[in-house]
């Protein structure tokens, strides 16, 4: 995906939020303000080949001094908010790179 191709559909209104996005918008207390900013201030940290669903990246960007992560994907000609969230650990180290994983169980 390209990042400057994704703020011009942020800029001209050109995308959508999922429910997910919406639920995980609400759970930071993240206004659509400031996920917009995001985006439009932000770059991209990933980029997600189709896994079926077809291409996303994941998009780290400020309002203010808030840093917000946001992944992205298409819905036909606009862009799909698909998740946003602040990140913190343990998923995330800091804002560019994430966490271990623990994969083992304690019983």
């Amino acid at each position: 995906m390209d990042i400057d191709e994704i703020k011009e559909k942020v800029k001209n209104d050109e995308y959508v939020y999922t429910l997910h996005a919406e639920t995980e918008r609400k759970a930071d207390d993240l206004t659509f303000y400031q996920i917009e900013e995001a985006v439009i201030t932000g770059e991209i940290l990933e980029q997600y080949p189709d896994t079926g669903r077809g291409e996303s990246c994941l998009i780290v960007g400020f309002s203010e001094n808030i840093p917000i992560h946001v992944v992205c994907g298409w819905r036909g000609e606009k862009i799909a908010i698909i998740t946003v969230y602040v990140p913190k650990p343990p998923k995330f180290k800091n804002l560019w790179t994430r966490g271990e994983r623990n994969e083992t169980k304690e019983m």
